[in-house]
């Protein structure tokens, strides 16, 4: 017994020694992998890729409108910076988004199969909404503003004055006109309805030109009305064009008598879009600049009606649908809008909408846990939700009123009864089926505002301080019944979100010296936590609103502009004035992390869900991932802009973000969701690579995937990438088959089809197939290259094949079939056949696939070979391969036990 006791003692610091040797060969081998991977750039995030944008509909270009004959519906497609949406006008759902430009489209144009942008001196041909076919370049010196399609012939214009006339299928250039812009600058196109090869031009000096382009010739120059031409369209009457003044003068005019029919002019500047109603009633509607739209009728030649604020910027394109009384409206506000005329009077209603941010958004946040809903809040003053399943559940909650009473009123301007954008919000989904669930904080206000999610409405509820100040902070308890709101006086409030009523204050007299820049409650309603312009965090209890300071607070370096808590995990995150990110344990109130490597003022911190890792956006256009446990930054990418708000789902699944000088809300998928994301720590001076806002490019996608080559290295054993139902029951594929063999005979049909082939003569008959030449012998006989002794394409056609066609095969091989030319005692295929297996194993590829193939030959020809003498020594060539190749996967796999074992039960 002690012999053994010593044996097993020297066994054990034996194999300790050896997983510790082993444990350092591995830390070592990591650490240089590492090195050498720093040493390369790190192109993207690790952690996040984009995935779409949310909030993009329209934008100063005017849309186009299509028909399809065989669906039998409009179609409408708007820019939105270099990608074009489009969407149908019975529900306005979206059905495409085409790929990628090289940049922001400057003007569309879309015949009944392709649409055409232009970018820059470019412009492209879309075929299916989606896909690139043709590219017209190498004509335009200058950026293209003005595209008009003629059958199959394609008009472009740029700002130096130069017109080409490109034919559509062949890409090449038909005609060439060349205008001088200080006397001719082109400014509109139109083509004339029943006027065949001949296109309208406008100018921004006034004057009209008629040109055919088939015969290169001017025909008519009209003078007009000393006023740049902003629009031209054509009217259901014949010869009838209406032209848009940049006086704001509108005119019918007859261009084969150059008559002037009828004049109207709108006081709100340039005309930029005409449309005429064709349902029935003679009806002009013109766009502003100020989003107004007039409705003038052509028989009385009277202002009908005005739709004021139709859009919140200018109306860039305005359409009505043939023979229908609707109206298709875009504008430079983000808005697409169909308008029904369906009341007396020619009064338009808002039949159905799709619309975002007119400005850009600045604050974003998850509504409830699913993490589909994204509340946001922008420049505009509008409060929007936007799902990131489907576009139909979006909401607006609107924008904000000082007095629902108020706007009641007549003579009030629109100014002047909306409130001021929001600054931050807080939202909560617990209660707001019974009550307000949102709290918003708007610009300069003296008092906080409740919002309806449900109703998407603003709320009935002021929730005003006793004194004038002015709000900055604002959260709602996890129960949905209180909400807290922080004062630039140093006053932190609570109040009933059902009642409204205000419930008390923190703090004697103030909660702080100064501004209150963050308040954050725990999930049971504990303890709040604050802070401010003082330099202080301060925690209070809930209930009785005194003081709950740990013994040791926290000391802070500089004073906090924000506050995030993370209610599972009780961590909360603080941004302050000098760039650093410092997390505190409420339950210690010690600082348990402090990061540095922002170089620009902190704009928004989120959490992940399970409280691992804390997000972070910056001025200077980074979003960096820093991981709690590690105290290390593991993921950091850089944006075209910088992000002034990000929001982190309640899953994990998606990160939203929101950027200066952007309209939409961005979002990037979590990789770790769905795949294996290695997270490194990342260095100080990290550089992180431009990421572009959007949607990922399919050429950045088929960069980013990597191909895995077919062996890493000669001295490893590669396993075959067929599926094992190819390979793994060759050997028991007999007893396969009798399992599935059918339970019944099979059943004489009732009668033979008509179909097969007979033999003519006095007594028909069934013509049988010839057997081809050769069709005894195997298709690897004939795949096999004896010469050369080529194993590539007789493998290549095993692959190919299922496990009972590769059973045939190997059955065929047999030397009581004949299939040898010159048969021995063992078939010469056979001998080839093991001659493949054995270049298998010393390649080490397909390994598998290779013991299979060999398990099944040598079930079926055992006997025949071992009677061979040259078989015999080829199989024991295969066998001591075999041997040596197990022989080393043995030493691995005993090590990486080992290792395993070790890491397992020694105390590292």
């Amino acid at each position: 017994r002690c012999c053994k006791a010593s044996m097993f003692g020297s066994f054990r610091r034996k194999l300790q020694r050896t997983s510790k040797d082993l444990l350092t060969a591995f830390v070592e081998e990591e650490r240089c992998s590492f090195v050498e991977m720093l040493a390369h750039e790190v192109t993207g995030s690790s952690l996040f890729s984009g995935f779409r944008a949310l909030g993009l509909y329209s934008n100063h270009l005017p849309h186009v409108l299509r028909y399809h004959a065989r669906h039998r519906e409009f179609y409408v497609t708007t820019a939105v910076g270099n990608r074009f949406h489009t969407y149908n006008v019975k529900k306005l759902g979206i059905i495409a988004v085409s790929n990628a430009l090289p940049g922001d489209i400057s003007c569309l144009a879309a015949d009944r199969m392709l649409v055409f942008a232009a970018v820059g001196r470019d412009v492209y041909a879309f075929a299916r909404n989606k896909e690139i076919v043709h590219h017209y370049s190498h004509a335009h010196a200058s950026d293209v503003h003005l595209l008009l399609v003629l059958g199959d012939t394609l008009v472009s214009a740029d700002h130096d004055g130069l017109l080409v006339v490109w034919d559509v299928p062949t890409q090449e250039e038909y005609l060439r006109l060349t205008f001088d812009p200080a006397t001719f600058d082109l400014s509109a196109l139109a083509h004339p309805s029943t006027y065949l090869n001949k296109v309208l031009l406008g100018s921004s000096q006034g004057a009209l030109q008629l040109w055919n382009l088939k015969t290169n010739k001017l025909l008519y120059t009209f003078q007009g009305w000393s006023s740049g031409v902003t629009a031209l369209q054509q009217s259901p009457a014949v010869d009838v064009m209406g032209v848009g003044l940049s006086s704001g003068r509108i005119l019918l005019h007859d261009i084969r008598a150059d008559k002037t029919l009828m004049s109207f002019s709108q006081d709100w500047g340039p005309v930029t879009t005409l449309s005429f109603r064709t349902d029935g009633p003679p009806i002009m509607a013109a766009g502003g600049p100020g989003g107004h739209m007039a409705f003038w009728d052509l028989e009385s030649r009277r202002l009908v009606t005005q739709l004021r604020h139709a859009h919140r910027s200018a109306v860039a394109g305005a359409t009505f649908l043939p023979s229908q009384q609707l109206l298709l409206t875009n504008g430079a506000d983000n808005a697409l809008k169909v308008w029904v005329f369906e009341q007396e009077g020619g009064v338009a209603r808002l039949l159905r909408s799709r619309q975002g941010h007119s400005a850009p958004p600045t604050t974003i946040r998850h509504h409830g846990n699913a993490g589909r809903d994204i509340l946001s809040a922008g420049q505009d003053g509008t409060l929007q939700s936007f799902s990131s399943v489907h576009e139909r559940f979006n909401k607006s909650l609107g924008h904000g009123s000082a007095n629902k009473k108020m706007t009641k009123k007549k003579g009030l301007k629109f100014e002047e009864i909306l409130l001021p954008p929001i600054t931050c919000f807080s939202s909560e989904s617990a209660r707001e089926g019974d009550w307000d669930g949102v709290v918003a904080l708007h610009r300069g206000e003296a008092a906080a505002r409740t919002w309806n999610y449900q109703r998407c409405t603003m709320g009935k509820h002021r929730l005003a301080p006793p004194a004038d100040r002015l709000d900055n902070a604002v959260d709602i308890t996890s129960c949905g019944n209180f909400v807290l709101i922080g004062w630039s006086s140093g006053h932190l409030d609570v109040y009933n979100l059902q009642s409204g009523i205000h419930r008390g204050h923190y703090g004697n007299p103030t909660a702080h010296v100064g501004a209150v820049r963050g308040v954050c409650v725990d999930g049971l309603n504990q303890r709040v936590f604050s802070v401010g312009a003082d330099c202080l965090l301060r925690a209070w209890r809930f209930k009785t609103r005194s003081h709950d300071d740990p013994a040791h607070p926290p000391k802070l370096d500089s004073a906090p502009s924000m506050l995030r808590l993370h209610r599972d995990s009780g961590m909360l995150a603080l941004a302050l004035d000098d760039l650093t990110l410092v997390v505190i344990d409420t339950e210690t109130g010690r600082v348990v992390r402090k990061f540095l490597g922002h170089s620009g003022k902190i704009n928004d911190l989120t959490f992940s869900p399970d409280g691992r890792w804390l997000i972070s956006a910056s001025m200077d256009c980074t979003i960096r991932t820093w991981d709690l446990p590690s105290g290390c930054m593991v993921d950091c990418f850089l944006c075209e802009t910088a992000a002034v708000s990000v929001s982190l789902s309640p899953i994990g699944d998606f990160l939203s973000s929101a950027h200066v000088d952007s309209l939409g809300i961005y979002l990037w998928s979590n990789k770790s969701i769905y795949s294996l994301v290695s997270l490194r720590p990342l260095p100080a001076d990290y550089q992180p690579s431009c990421v572009t806002l959007g949607d990922e490019d399919e050429d950045q996608m088929a960069s980013a995937c990597w191909d895995s080559q077919e062996q890493l290295e000669r001295h490893l054993v590669t396993m075959t990438s067929l599926p094992e139902s190819r390979w793994r029951n060759l050997f028991n594929l007999d007893v396969v088959k009798r399992r599935n063999q059918p339970q019944q005979p099979p059943q004489r049909p009732a009668a033979a089809p008509y179909f097969l082939p007979t033999v003519s003569g006095l007594q028909p008959s069934f013509q049988t197939p010839e057997a081809p030449v050769n069709q005894v012998l195997s298709y690897y006989y004939h795949s096999w290259n004896i010469v050369t002794a080529s194993y590539v394409a007789p493998l290549a056609l095993l692959k190919s094949l299922g496990p009972s066609a590769v059973d045939l095969e190997l059955r065929g091989l047999s030397p009581d079939l004949g299939s040898s030319p010159q048969p021995s005692s063992a078939s010469q295929l056979l001998v080839a056949f093991l001659q493949m297996l054995e270049a298998m194993l010393e390649e080490r590829r397909d390994f598998d696939l290779a013991q299979a193939y060999l398990a099944l030959l040598l079930k079926l020809y055992l006997r025949p070979l071992s009677a061979d003498p040259l078989a015999v020594a080829t199989l024991q060539r295969l066998l001591g391969r075999l041997e040596t190749i197990w022989a080393e996967l043995r030493v691995s796999f005993d090590q990486s036990l080992c290792l395993l074992t070790y890491t397992k039960t020694a105390l590292l």
